[in-house]
């Protein structure tokens, strides 16, 4: 049967990694198709990307904060240092989807805060609904990440700022940053809850506010290191503006630093392997439930066959969902219709 519309992966990954928008555009939209023709598709494309790229290519930040924090207009400042400098951007903006008995659209808006009146070939936006996952972030953006690193030197995925469970960005980004609020009385619950253990770098946003901006600062400062906080990092508290580009040259140079930091310690192959394990069998667990990982040989088993190919988790992924079916299917046979009387 001819498939209608689907590009082929291995002649738009050759298009991807040379730069084309137009083919970062039909990937992404390959990644997001859910059905079976295209996962197949979306597995061929992300290995032929997987086999041209190295795994410490680029750097892939996620912003994080609760709403009103002014992450949008933090990212745009950022934007702005790294076009600057000639870096090439590459945007993931995920915003809240609305009920499902609304629709279960999204709004959308990053892309009209963030974007640059000129049109800018250095930099690509993506906006993305969050499909009401309870972390932040949608099942789609660890895919579509790992595609955009293959065409850009940043990508940087701002999270939709839904609350104290906004923590998959965790598991995905190579360098977190916070972005707080002075005076919103969100500080100190964010500092009780574990998502002050995410980040690596934190940015006291509308420092012009002053000494509401300077104690927030302070209260992140003096709040308890997380369990595996690395020795070697500072975990810097940074005082900015965005509107009044305050702080901002200083506060970008840690982003290099950090990405610097995994590099030099050798960190950052082992931290985006455990990130892509960390997803499979997330993503298994959400289909399948605990009782399909048990059918395909168990958390450690799985993690073992993940790490002998880390070099393309993706299709491992692919052939583990693909096992976990058959096993349904010989564990649950479809019944035979039965003869009446």
């Amino acid at each position: 049967m001819t498939v209608i519309n689907l590009p082929e992966p291995e002649q738009l990954a050759a298009r991807i990694l040379r730069g084309e928008r137009a083919a970062v555009a039909s990937g992404l939209n390959l990644l997001d198709n859910k059905r079976a023709a295209a996962r197949d598709r979306s597995a061929r494309l992300l290995a032929s990307l997987s086999a041209e790229q190295a795994l410490p290519k680029g750097h892939l930040i996620g912003v994080t904060g609760p709403p009103g924090a002014g992450k949008s207009s933090l990212v745009a400042a950022m934007i702005r240092e790294w076009r600057l400098a000639g870096t090439t951007v590459g945007v993931l903006a995920v915003d809240p989807s609305s009920r499902p008995e609304m629709g279960g659209g999204a709004l959308l808006g990053d892309r009209i805060r963030i974007k640059n009146s000129s049109h800018d070939e250095g930099l690509f936006i993506r906006s993305l609904a969050n499909r009401n996952q309870l972390g932040g972030v949608a099942t789609e953006v660890w895919p579509m990440s790992w595609l955009m690193l293959a065409c850009f030197d940043i990508v940087l995925i701002e999270t939709v700022g839904v609350g104290q469970t906004e923590i998959d960005i965790a598991e995905i980004g190579d360098t977190i940053c916070y972005v707080a609020q002075p005076a919103s009385g969100d500080t100190i619950q964010y500092l009780k809850s574990g998502i002050i253990e995410i980040p690596d770098i934190f940015a006291v946003n509308k420092c012009d506010l002053g000494a509401p901006a300077r104690k927030t600062a302070a209260e992140i400062s003096r709040s308890a290191p997380r369990q595996d906080r690395r020795e070697a990092w500072d975990y810097p508290v940074c005082l900015v503006s965005a509107t009044m580009n305050t702080g901002i040259k200083a506060f970008h140079e840690h982003f290099a630093r950090h990405r610097q930091f995994l590099a030099n310690t050798g960190l950052l192959g082992k931290l985006r392997s455990r990130h892509q394990s960390a997803w499979v069998i997330r993503l298994l667990k959400e289909e399948f439930g605990t009782f399909g990982l048990e059918l395909a040989g168990g958390r450690e088993l799985i993690g073992q066959r993940l790490s002998e190919n880390g070099v393309n988790q993706f299709a491992e992924y692919e052939q583990l969902r693909k096992h976990i079916l058959s096993r349904f299917m010989s564990v649950n046979p479809p019944s035979s219709p039965t003869k009446r009387s």
